[in-house]
């Protein structure tokens, strides 16, 4: 499976990723791309976009997109703050279907709602 990494999240995090062809969004030239034409973009390039950006189904229309989005919570984007997300990132990397949302982790502060992969 293709996965892309956000801008928002750590290069090392596609070391944890066994098995996928993983790339990042400024390792295909594209760090500063806003999330419209990233995704665009992202349609030919990627089967999973994993994200930290908890809005991104809000400020974007994801049902009709190529492939799917896993959003990721945590208290930061550092690799220890990321490391207890993990084995449930690979589970929703896994199974998110096209178009689908699947979110992951802890809620930021303020987001109770924030709703975990099943």
């Amino acid at each position: 499976m293709r996965v892309l990494l956000d801008e928002n999240l750590p290069h090392d995090l596609a070391r944890v990723i066994p098995g996928h062809a993983v790339s990042t969004v400024q390792g295909l030239g594209w760090a500063g791309t806003k999330n419209g034409a990233l995704l665009k973009r992202a349609g030919g390039e990627c089967d999973v976009f994993v994200t930290m950006d908890g809005n991104i189904e809000h400020q974007q229309d994801l049902v009709n997109l190529p492939f799917g989005v896993v959003v990721i919570g945590a208290a930061s984007n550092r690799m220890a703050d990321l490391q207890p997300v993990i084995p449930d990132l690979l589970q929703a990397i896994g199974g998110v279907g096209l178009g689908e949302v699947r979110r992951v982790g802890i809620p930021p502060k303020g987001r109770e709602r924030f709703r975990t992969a099943r």
